[in-house]
C-alpha cells in the first residue's frame, strides 16, 4: 500500500502532470535575464536561497498543516493567497493548484480541493498515508526540479549541469522537510528579496518565455 501510495504521489508531481509546471519560472526568468544565473553553480545557490528563505520553506509549511487531520483547507489556502508578494507569484500557486485538483480529479474519481498549490497538494495527499517529511520532501524536489529545467532551456545549461545543480540541493530538501514536518505554521516567514523583487519586475519584460 506504502508503495502504491508512493507512486501516486511521485504521479501528482511529475512534469507529466497537467499542472502547467513548466511555464512558469517563479521569477528566474528576470533573474537571468539581468545575468545572475548563467552557471550551474548560480543556479544551485539562487535555488537554495529560495528552498531556504522563500517560497520553498513557506510551501512547505502550508503543506505541512495542510497534511493534518481535521486541517482547515481553506483557512490554509487564504493564509497562502495573502503570503505572495506579486499577482504573479499569486497567479502562479493559484493557476497550478487549481489544475492539480482538475487532473486529481479526473483520475481519481474523487473531488480534490482548488487551493494555492502546497495546500492542494496537502489536501490531496492526506488520503495517501505517507510520512509527512516524504510528502514534503518530494514535493520541494519537483518545485526545484522545474526551476531547473527552466534554468537549462533559457540560460542555457547544458542537462548533465542542470541535473548536477539539483542532485546539489538533495540534502538541504531532505532538512527542509524534515524541519517542516515537526513545525507550525506559526513557523512561516521569508527573505528572499531578491527573488521577489525579480518577480516584480518580471510582470514588465517586453519579451519573456514564461508567465512568471
Amino acid at each position: 500500500m506504502t508503495t502504491a501510495a508512493l507512486m501516486t504521489l511521485v504521479q501528482w508531481l511529475s512534469p507529466a502532470f497537467p499542472t502547467g509546471g513548466f511555464a512558469y519560472s517563479h521569477g528566474m526568468e528576470q533573474v537571468i535575464h539581468d545575468g545572475a544565473i548563467r552557471s550551474g553553480a548560480e543556479l544551485e545557490r539562487w535555488l537554495s536561497d529560495v528552498l531556504r528563505f522563500g517560497a520553498g520553506r513557506q510551501d512547505a509549511l502550508l503543506l505541512s498543516a495542510a497534511l493534518e487531520p481535521g486541517a482547515d483547507h481553506a483557512a490554509l489556502g487564504a493564509f497562502a493567497v495573502a503570503l505572495q508578494p506579486s499577482a504573479e507569484r499569486l497567479r502562479e500557486t493559484s493557476e497550478q493548484g487549481a489544475a492539480f485538483a482538475r487532473a486529481v480529479s479526473a483520475v481519481t474519481g474523487v473531488a480534490a480541493e482548488a487551493h494555492p498549490l502546497p495546500v492542494a497538494v496537502g489536501a490531496a495527499a492526506r488520503t495517501l498515508g505517507l510520512p509527512k517529511a516524504q510528502v514534503i520532501a518530494l514535493y520541494l524536489h519537483a518545485f526545484a526540479s522545474n526551476l531547473v529545467s527552466a534554468a537549462v532551456r533559457f540560460v542555457p545549461l547544458g542537462q548533465n549541469e542542470g541535473q548536477a545543480a539539483l542532485a546539489a540541493l538533495h540534502p538541504l530538501i531532505e532538512t527542509l522537510a524534515e524541519g517542516a514536518a515537526a513545525q507550525g505554521i506559526t513557523a512561516i516567514e521569508s527573505a528572499a528579496l531578491g527573488a521577489d523583487l525579480a518577480a516584480l519586475r518580471h510582470e514588465g519584460m517586453d519579451v519573456r518565455i514564461f508567465k512568471t
